[in-house]
């Protein structure tokens, strides 16, 4: 048996861009995706916090240190430019595994700068309490 954990996330990315017309995906700053440990082409899904839409895609990376956070083809049409998104990634492993789990968030600026790199543990069972006062206790959550 696996069970599917949180792995790394990028946490209320701005999107940048919306480009309708584009075969699909959602295009990321590569030094974003580098940050998360997620890789060019997995796949992720995207939570829209302005209108509580989810959807599947892969990522494309964009230029390194570009900030760019484009949604791409029919997934254009549920994000719109400045709306704030989260990219989660997840991942199959046993329970046993999951034990010693470590997951990645990266909580971004409102620019789409790296503001803080958190490792959560699985051991540590983090909680929004427990977490430092300046990190928003939604980073932990969501």
């Amino acid at each position: 048996m696996t069970v599917t954990m949180f792995r790394a996330k990028l946490h209320r990315l701005r999107v940048t861009e919306a480009d309708l017309y584009y075969e699909g995906s959602i295009t990321i700053d590569e030094e974003l995706l580098e940050a998360a440990g997620i890789l060019p082409y997995e796949k992720v899904q995207i939570v829209n916090v302005n209108n509580g839409r989810r959807l599947w895609t892969y990522t494309i990376p964009a230029a390194h240190g570009s900030r760019t956070v484009c949604l791409n083809g029919p997934a254009a049409r549920l994000a719109a430019k400045s709306d704030e998104v989260i990219a989660i990634a997840y991942a199959e492993m046993t329970p046993e595994e999951a034990e010693h789990h470590e997951a990645t968030a990266v909580l971004v600026g409102e620019n789409n700068e790296i503001d803080d790199v958190l490792a959560l543990s699985a051991e540590e069972r983090a909680h929004p309490e427990d977490m430092p006062e300046d990190v928003p206790k939604e980073a932990v959550v969501a």
